[in-house]
């Protein structure tokens, strides 16, 4: 009976105050609704930064040609670097903890696409089986290219979807020859890819691209991936390539124009490190927030045992314990507390559901809050709310019986 008496007199005393019971409230649910608002666009960055490195392998290192800018042993800068598929054999042989390793080399000008009476203009690159973590390519029927494609100089080629759709419509298209440039390919394979630029081309072995559409023995540029390198072992990795192909080539180790290297495994963690600081920061704004409104309301709370001194001493009289005037204090601090930060919970997340489906793009995308920051933010209000009524209540449970009755 005791329970049911202390929260009709809370709810009471609420009514009695409502706007100064609102006012302490809508700083609270501020606070939450900021901090979910926040990190849910903080996700939503993250994810959209996320998925761009998801459309290639994040573990990979790339390597393209470039030219000197640095004078070398006699040699003026300005000079082109040239890879060819001894810097692939070279790189394969000598370059430790290196896995799905390929070269590239795309077919210019001509890039024409015919299958009966379709055509269509789309990327034409060369490349080994590697390629597929490389690129991140879901292969959706038969295969992608494999070694003995490149050993054998095969005309085989994996089409993308929208190759699929332009050319064969909704036609079988596996084991059928498409012509590439004139020259007939078999089509072995259909991939999807999550870059739409990316999923605009077509892959055949490098070897059969240097046979037929270009001579020689020229690539344009080396990928690999590796593993699961940390940052350091990734730039121990990226120094050795560098140290090497300047040797090779004849450059200076120091001349960054002569090749560009770019190291997507230290990419992903700058970005990951980012992403951890704009998370504290996030929490610092948020959490600074909610503190302005637990002084708020710790501040009516003071008032409160202010204004019921007398009520307070009469019941210290009659016999009510410290610890009962306490915990009338604590409730009423942690309800008003918890309910408003629960509004405010409730309002960021609805915000962040209505507004995600209409402000998706490349680099911000889902922006939302899990489970786990509704969890904290609901443990945050609880203890939020004791915080913000222990001094009061501390203070009127010290209120001396005699002195409260005097007190007008």
């Amino acid at each position: 009976m005791f329970d049911i008496d202390k929260w009709q007199e809370i709810f009471a005393t609420i009514k009695k105050n409502k706007l100064r019971t609102f006012l302490t409230g809508f700083s609270v649910a501020w606070g939450i609704f900021m901090l979910i608002i926040l990190l849910g666009s903080g996700r939503g960055l993250e994810n959209g930064i996320q998925q761009q490195f998801e459309r290639d392998a994040s573990n990979s290192i790339w390597i393209y040609r470039g030219q000197t800018s640095m004078p070398y042993k006699g040699l003026k800068p300005g000079r082109r670097i040239r890879f060819t598929n001894d810097d692939f054999d070279y790189s394969k042989r000598e370059i430790k903890n290196i896995e799905n390793l390929s070269s590239r080399l795309s077919v210019f000008p001509q890039r024409n696409l015919s299958y009966k009476n379709e055509y269509g203009n789309f990327d034409i690159i060369g490349v080994h089986p590697g390629t597929k973590a490389l690129e991140n390519v879901d292969i959706l029927e038969g295969r992608f290219l494999n070694e003995i494609d490149v050993s054998s100089n095969r005309k085989v080629v994996a089409i993308s979807t929208d190759v699929k759709k332009a050319l064969f419509k909704d036609q079988p298209f596996l084991g059928e020859y498409i012509k590439i440039n004139n020259i007939p390919f078999k089509v072995i394979g259909l991939f999807e890819d999550s870059s739409e630029r990316d999923n605009r081309r077509v892959y055949i072995p490098v070897s059969t691209t240097q046979k037929i559409f270009t001579g020689g023995r020229e690539i344009q540029n080396l990928a690999f991936t590796t593993g699961d390198a940390s940052m350091k072992e990734s730039l121990e990795i990226e120094d050795e390539i560098r140290t090497n192909f300047a040797q090779r080539h004849n450059f200076s180790k120091d001349d960054q124009r002569a090749i560009y290297i770019n190291n997507n495994v230290e990419e992903y963690q700058k970005f990951q490190n980012l992403f951890a600081g704009i998370r504290l920061f996030v929490w610092i704004i948020g959490i600074g927030t909610i503190i302005a409104g637990i002084v708020g309301v710790s501040n009516i709370m003071l008032i409160v045992v202010k204004e019921r001194t007398k009520e307070i001493g009469i019941r210290k009289a009659i016999g009510a314990t410290p610890t009962s005037i306490i915990g009338l204090v604590l409730l009423e601090s942690i309800l008003i507390t918890s309910f408003a930060g629960y509004v405010g919970l409730v309002l960021g997340v609805g915000l962040l559901e209505l507004i995600s489906p209409h402000i998706q793009s490349d680099f911000f995308t889902n922006p939302e809050a899990d489970f786990r920051i509704a969890v904290s933010a609901t443990i945050l209000l609880v203890v939020s709310g004791a915080v913000a009524g222990f001094v009061p209540a501390r203070k009127a449970a010290k209120i001396k019986p005699v002195e409260a009755l005097r007190d007008e």
